[in-house]
């Protein structure tokens, strides 16, 4: 029986691997799409900074564009940032402002304008409604729950009050508890943070912490935003209804006075202090204010829940590895930020590089 011809090789190669026209369609990347509130504080504007430069849809709620118009101005050529003005007060405005997103940041602000309590159960409720699934609440303790208990701090006990309604709710949820800002420092006559200018082109720190208290600090411009969306990347199943606290440093008065002296190149000292106000201040602040000094400075009450006061740097550092300590802060952001606000001792000179503070790179 004879053979049959050999056909040759096959073409294996079809023409709808080789004609674009017949590619199929790639499967789209389902877009992450995050709603930030109080987008112009310091917390969420970073959140929002690094949620656009990896990719989320971002939706930045903001109570009114004319607050803040350079931050303003900056987060709207952000790409893939959407600007929200309006009120929280507002909850027509309110019950629309999550539908559609899946994931959350929440920050609301304790001042005479709102209820922080009514406002941070508005918005849990909000979100609740429309599914969000990943809640992130920026909440602090009341001291009153402690073992022993202690007086609460007014402006941090109502965070933990709405963070207690969002558990009931239901409502997935992580609570980040962040520590003092390292931008909380200034020249200017701020409670608590002022850093006052001698004549000898060095600075005193006046406050009223013991010498040998430990603050967490922070520093949320580089930091926060980058943790935060690593608790998102992570998901509920990881963190689902966790208290995180947010603290790259813990820093007694004494170790940040060295901190800024090395970075300055300046000395720093710190002098305990009764507390001072010389500028006008919030209504509820002076309240607070006081809280600070007879609970962390008197009694020297954890800045944190107690539970959580030895794991803060170790879960920070986890989360995102690139944090920005105080000296590396106070030698290379804070003379910009003085010099910016208008600080007469930036004519004297300083250790940061004179390129940088002209502008010139």
């Amino acid at each position: 029986m004879s053979r049959a011809a050999n056909p040759g090789p096959r073409n294996v190669i079809d023409s709808a691997m080789t004609d674009p026209s017949q590619e199929p369609a790639p499967n789209p990347t389902p877009v992450k799409e995050l709603v930030v509130v109080n987008a112009t504080g310091r917390q969420a504007s970073s959140v929002v900074r690094v949620a656009s430069a990896v990719g989320y849809k971002v939706r930045a709620q903001l109570r009114s564009l004319k607050k803040d118009l350079q931050l303003s101005a900056e987060l709207k050529l952000l790409p893939n940032v959407t600007l929200l003005e309006g009120s929280l007060d507002d909850q027509a405005f309110v019950d629309t402002l999550f539908v559609g997103a899946q994931y959350a940041f929440v920050n609301t602000t304790p001042y005479a304008w709102t209820d922080e309590v009514a406002t941070g159960k508005s918005l849990a409720l909000a979100a609740h409604k429309a599914g969000i699934r990943h809640y992130i609440f920026s909440s602090l303790t009341d001291h009153s729950t402690h073992d022993p208990p202690q007086d609460p701090l007014p402006l941090w006990a109502t965070k933990f009050t709405v963070e207690q309604y969002i558990r009931q709710l239901g409502l997935p949820a992580t609570f980040v508890y962040v520590g003092s800002y390292h931008n909380n420092f200034s020249s200017r006559p701020y409670p608590l943070w002022q850093l006052t200018p001698r004549a000898d082109g060095g600075f005193v720190w006046k406050a009223p912490f013991p010498p040998d208290y430990p603050i967490p600090f922070v520093d949320t411009e580089h930091d926060l935003g980058a943790a935060v969306i690593q608790i998102f990347k992570d998901g509920v199943q990881r963190w689902g209804g966790q208290r995180i606290p947010l603290a790259f440093e813990v820093l007694t008065p004494l170790q940040v006075c060295s901190a800024f002296s090395r970075a300055l190149g300046r000395p720093v000292n710190y002098q305990p202090h009764p507390l001072e106000i010389h500028i006008p201040i919030p209504p509820g602040y002076r309240d607070q204010l006081e809280g600070i000094v007879k609970v962390l400075c008197e009694q020297r009450a954890p800045y944190f829940r107690p539970e959580m006061e030895d794991s803060a740097t170790t879960i920070s550092r986890a989360l995102w590895p690139g944090w920005r300590g105080m000296e590396e802060y106070a030698r290379e952001v804070w003379p910009i930020e003085e010099k910016s606000n208008g600080a007469s001792w930036i004519a004297s000179g300083v250790a940061t590089p004179a390129s940088e503070m002209d502008g010139e790179n």
